[in-house]
């Protein structure tokens, strides 16, 4: 029967549009990318093993002509795509890969790989949804060669980036470390925040929280002691000192000053001064794009970028949401009209303005001409009806679901009040009474408008905030769309002048006081606080400074945070990013010798360049050669080094490994430096010929020098004991792979001590001499088979077993080291081995169920540590994750991440050399 075969990227995908399109349409998906640049030589064909070039795929001499390969997993797919396409009733193909730039290559690829005898034509569309297919199958393209170089050039520039530089790093720093175009950058804002956190010094002060009473209670500050204002967080430097601005003088309240006044002030009667009403106006968020979806998600669930991407995906391959990477904010005119209908149908017409809300970007680098995240058709469903997708996916489509329909809707409005109250104590002043400021400011929203979405009530009103940095244009508030960016700064006017924040004041009602009225206080309670630092990033925070700073793509972000963590840049504390420090010595060898390759400025640049090249204003080919040979300079004859010879033997002479690793933390009290450094198995503390190694959970700006000081003070090793026998001190100390004992010490000369590794059920600190000694005893014989064969007992790499020549089997618990006799090794041995992966292990944890399998999840003690697993995949813990305290949360997330990992290519068995053959016998 004559059909058409159409190509999408992923199986799901194929199976919802096939759906949809019926008879006389083959649906088939690639599987992702069929093609790339080879990742090992192995995938380098023989024909270019021999070019110098190969190992880049990249021949930078020849216009940077690239090496494609289609891949190893990839190959069985396109042999079944050719096979489809040399069926004779085949009539034309399509191809409907995602509409970016992304999906554009990957249908060039097809294209070139498959190379059809039949009419071919770009399928294209945003949503999955019956009118779109039907309406992308009626009105095909052509294939847009402008986004495949634009995609093309990416790849390019990131393949020379990453394996040009990343082997300046192995050899500098450490092996196994990775840069990239927007890896590094990332990596620089993360090690520059804990910079900030590391010199900072907090200074401490109190405030004093007062409750008058004028016919119903409510609360004051203390804004004012004699007319100094009363210093609050926002008053002091990263230093730690007073750094108030004005001309008003400011007092740092102590806490035996707050003790006194709030002791003063109970009883006292206080006339209200001045009392200023304001509009209130709060305008919904702009409809979701890539990077504020995975904010939102990160705030509201806590869910990581990768796990908001998964969910996300899912939604779209179902026909649920429209694509999910894009960076426009933009709806269409059916999809304004939809939200408008359900939020008219839902929370009554008065709801909507009159005519629909139109967004336009601020953020570098939009593009319009996408649509942002929404649910897909012109009917939508409603949240909590999509639950078949998994919980992650349902509680994404909430978000989605939600944010569209609150940005067609009013503004929120209302009046905020605030208060100025004085009067006068007799304390602290002995030549009479001291006058005291109250203020106090409330929020009454008499129209919730957008958020009736979120909840009346909720005083927070959309959860997730706006962190868009987009404008709403709204037709019903001025002439030009612009609104009155006057209402909208009412509040914060209106802020306390004693607080720290101009965000919008408690939603409370305040009494109807008029200036002369008197209210009087009830109680004082004192507080005493301290300045915080710069928070660290989050990945939704991080997210969103490399999106202000037009760094990466939206496409790009969750797999960048999953590689600063991979690759040890970065470990979690909670939902914090802490920079290790590899990462601070990898970012000070970028800044100083490579700090075009992580300027902010420069590196948003590139994205300019690469919006260009998309567009057809500028051409790739020239674009890369600038950035690897070298240009002028911007405005100058002075020409900017290429990359080439930024990674050339004569370049990498100039940079001292040991100026760069030596991370300054200050002097101890007798003035002697006090630095970390990396070694070769991690890093350590050095004071003069003082070294120790530092502990994996001590985050930067937590080693103080007094916290330095104080490991290096602590003994390396402890002194167990005599050996009874031999006469050796036994001590304990630590080691590479851990703690160990040693009966003696090593010598340069003398012979290797006997040493043994501390079971899992030791510590250094507790470890006895007997403990010791049975360490030592290892392996212990237990007695002889019946042929006379020695079975002996020991402790291994994968825990404990015994062994009677070459059988062995793995024993159950490690005190059977010391316990297991003869008759019971016998009986061991006469079991049947296992294979130790499939020993039945009882699980550590059960955690619930999985969101996406439905399944339960367990904690399990695996040969490689620990793993959460729902019975189907396993997923290891990673570097800041407890057995004790993760949660099922943290575990989907896990899970989910392993999930959307690409498969691991199995391993192919080695080649077995022929014997040589011997000279036959004369």
């Amino acid at each position: 029967m004559p059909h058409s075969l159409v190509i999408v990227e992923s199986p799901a995908k194929a199976r919802t549009i096939a759906g949809f399109l019926g008879d006389g349409y083959v649906v088939e998906s690639s599987v992702g990318h069929i093609r790339d640049l080879p990742s090992n030589a192995s995938e380098i064909p023989k024909a270019y093993a021999a070019e110098k070039w190969s190992r880049l795929g990249v021949d930078v001499d020849n216009d940077f002509k690239p090496l494609y390969v289609v891949t190893g997993r990839a190959k069985k797919q396109v042999a079944r795509l050719k096979s489809l396409l040399r069926d004779d009733d085949v009539e034309a193909l399509y191809l409907a890969t995602d509409e970016d730039r992304e999906g554009e290559a990957i249908a060039w690829h097809l294209l070139e790989v498959l190379n059809p005898q039949v009419p071919v034509h770009r399928m294209v569309f945003h949503e999955i949804t019956a009118q779109a297919i039907a309406e992308a199958i009626e009105s095909p393209r052509e294939l847009d060669r402008r986004l495949v170089d634009a995609q093309e050039a990416r790849r390019i520039f990131d393949r020379l980036y990453g394996y040009e530089v990343s082997p300046v790093l192995w050899r500098k720093v450490q092996p196994k470390l990775s840069a990239g175009r927007v890896q590094s950058v990332a990596n620089r804002l993360i090690v520059e925040r804990e910079r900030e956190r590391m010199a900072f010094a907090a200074a401490s002060f109190w405030s004093l929280t007062v409750t008058l009473d004028s016919g119903g209670a409510f609360e004051t500050r203390l804004a004012e002691i004699d007319g100094a204002r009363v210093a609050a967080s926002r008053d002091f430097d990263d230093a730690g000192a007073l750094a108030a601005k004005g001309a008003q003088p400011v007092v740092v309240l102590d806490e035996a000053r707050a003790g006194e006044l709030s002791a003063a002030v109970v009883g006292r009667s206080f006339e209200v001064s001045a009392r200023e009403a304001k509009p209130y106006r709060r305008r919904p968020a702009a409809p979701f794009i890539t990077s504020t979806l995975q904010q939102a998600a990160g705030g509201r669930h806590g869910f990581s970028a990768a796990r908001t991407m998964a969910a996300a995906q899912r939604l779209y391959e179902a026909g649920r949401i429209t694509y999910m990477r894009t960076d426009a904010t933009t709806l269409s005119s059916a999809a304004q009209h939809a939200a408008r209908a359900v939020a008219s149908a839902e929370f009554g017409a008065e709801t909507v303005p009159a005519k629909p809300r139109a967004y336009t970007r601020k953020t570098k680098n939009a593009q319009e001409a996408h649509e942002a995240i929404r649910p897909a058709g012109e009917t939508w469903r409603r949240p909590g009806t999509v639950s078949d997708l998994g919980g992650d996916a349902a509680r994404v489509y909430d978000l989605v679901w939600q944010r569209t329909v609150a940005s067609q809707m009013n503004d929120a409005v209302g009046e905020t009040v605030s208060i100025r109250l004085t009067g006068t104590v007799a304390a602290g002043n002995p030549v009479g009474e001291t006058r005291l400021g109250l203020f106090t400011a409330g929020t009454v929203v008499t129209a919730p408008g957008w958020r009736f979405v979120y909840g009346a009530g909720d005083s927070a009103g959309d959860p997730t905030g706006d962190p868009t940095g987009d404008s709403a244009a709204d037709p019903s508030s001025s002439a030009n769309g612009a609104g009155d960016p006057a209402a909208d700064s009412a509040a914060d006017s209106a802020a306390d002048p004693a607080g720290d924040s101009a965000a919008d004041p408690p939603e409370q009602q305040l009494p109807d006081l008029a200036e002369g009225d008197t209210a009087q206080a009830r109680s004082a309670t004192p507080r005493g606080h301290e300045t915080s630092p710069p928070s660290r990033y989050t990945e939704a925070s991080l997210v969103r400074r490399l999106e202000q700073l037009g760094v990466g793509r939206p496409s790009t972000y969750a797999s960048i945070m999953e590689t600063i963590q991979n690759r040890g840049y970065v470990w979690k504390k909670s939902s914090a990013l802490v920079p290790t420090w590899t990462s601070f010595v990898t970012v000070a060898l970028m800044e100083k010798h490579y700090d075009r390759l992580v300027d902010y400025e420069l590196t948003a640049r590139m994205e300019d360049d690469l919006d260009d090249i998309a567009a057809g204003e500028k051409q790739y080919i020239p674009w890369l050669a600038d950035f690897y040979f070298g240009a002028p300079a911007a405005g100058t004859a002075a020409p900017n080094p290429g990359l080439r010879h930024l990674v050339s033997d004569e370049f990498l002479e100039q940079i001292d490994p040991a100026a760069l690793n030596n991370i300054p933390l200050g002097n101890d009290a007798d003035g002697e430096p006090v630095v970390v450094r990396l070694g070769r198995f991690g890093p350590y503390l050095r004071r003069g010929d003082d070294t120790r190694s530092l502990p994996p959970d001590v985050a930067p700006d937590e080693l103080t020098v007094d916290r330095a000081v104080e490991l290096l003070s602590a003994p390396a090793e402890r002194a167990l004991g005599t050996h009874p026998e031999t006469g050796e001190e036994v001590i304990v100390l630590p080691g590479r792979f851990g703690p160990y004992v040693s009966a003696g010490r090593r010598t340069d000369d003398g012979p290797k001590p006997k040493t043994a590794s501390l079971l899992e059920s030791m510590s250094p600190e507790t470890v006895t001499l007997d403990d010791a000694l049975k360490l030592l005893s290892l392996p212990r014989t237990v007695g002889t088979d019946d042929d006379d064969v020695p079975i002996t007992v020991q402790s291994g790499r994968y825990g404990p077993y015994l062994v009677r020549g070459k059988d062995s089997r793995n024993l159950e618990s490690e005190e059977q080291l010391f316990t297991i006799d003869r008759e019971q090794a016998l009986a061991l041995l006469a079991q049947p081995k296992r294979a130790r992966s499939r020993r039945s292990q009882e699980p550590l944890r059960e955690l619930g169920n999985d969101p996406v399998s439905g399944r339960p999840v367990v904690l399990k003690d695996g040969r490689f540590g620990l793993y959460v697993t729902d019975g189907d995949v396993n997923a290891s813990l990673r570097q800041d994750d407890e057995g004790e305290s993760i949660t099922i949360e943290r575990a989907a997330e896990l899970l989910e991440m392993r999930r959307a990992a690409p498969a691991r290519a199995a391993r192919k068995p080695a080649a077995k050399k022929p014997a040589k053959k011997k000279p036959a016998k004369k």
